[in-house]
């Protein structure tokens, strides 16, 4: 059974995970608008990770008898001066939730609440493929350099070959 504080943070966390997905799917149209239907791709597939990752915790809370308090979320921001802005946004961003899990870790640790501990593991493993997959496509535009060039429409085409791999239906739960 989880404890009230506990319970609060991780419906917090719900409403954060929502958040990213929400400003993920502000990236995609802003990149679709611009053409770059790969990354508008890309970003798609990280709004959809993002709602796995809020509604595995939602069902997290449920399992553990908790209740749900969905809160409103933050519009976010929908325009950036560039594609390579955005990435530097979702890696900048992608920090704020590790921070935000790393977070919930020691609340778990100091609640003696070791299944959120062991829930939570996952989520330190996720953050840091998150921080890498963000970082390593800024590594990229190092090479591409401003994005007047070839260089920005292979990346494009590249980033649009990834697929979604967490579930996108959550009718019957994640588990």
């Amino acid at each position: 059974m989880l404890s009230k504080k506990t319970e609060d943070a991780l419906n917090t966390q719900v409403n954060k995970e929502m958040y990213s997905g929400y400003l993920y799917m502000a990236m995609s149209a802003q990149c679709a608008d611009m053409g770059l239907e790969g990354f508008a791709s890309w970003f798609m597939v990280q709004f959809h990770e993002e709602m796995f990752h809020a509604m595995k915790i939602y069902n997290y809370i449920q399992d553990q008898g908790g209740k749900i308090a969905l809160k409103a979320i933050a519009e976010p921001k929908a325009k950036f001066e560039s594609v390579k802005d955005m990435v530097e946004a979702t890696l900048a961003h992608e920090k704020i939730v590790t921070k935000s899990i790393l977070d919930l870790v020691e609340l778990a640790k100091k609640e003696k609440d070791v299944a959120t501990e062991v829930f939570l593991a996952w989520y330190v493993s996720e953050q840091v493929e998150e921080e890498k997959s963000a970082n390593d496509i800024l590594l990229k535009f190092k090479f591409v350099g401003k994005g007047d060039n070839p260089g920005l429409m292979f990346l494009d085409r590249a980033l649009g070959e990834r697929k979604l791999s967490a579930p996108s239906d959550f009718s019957r739960g994640v588990g």
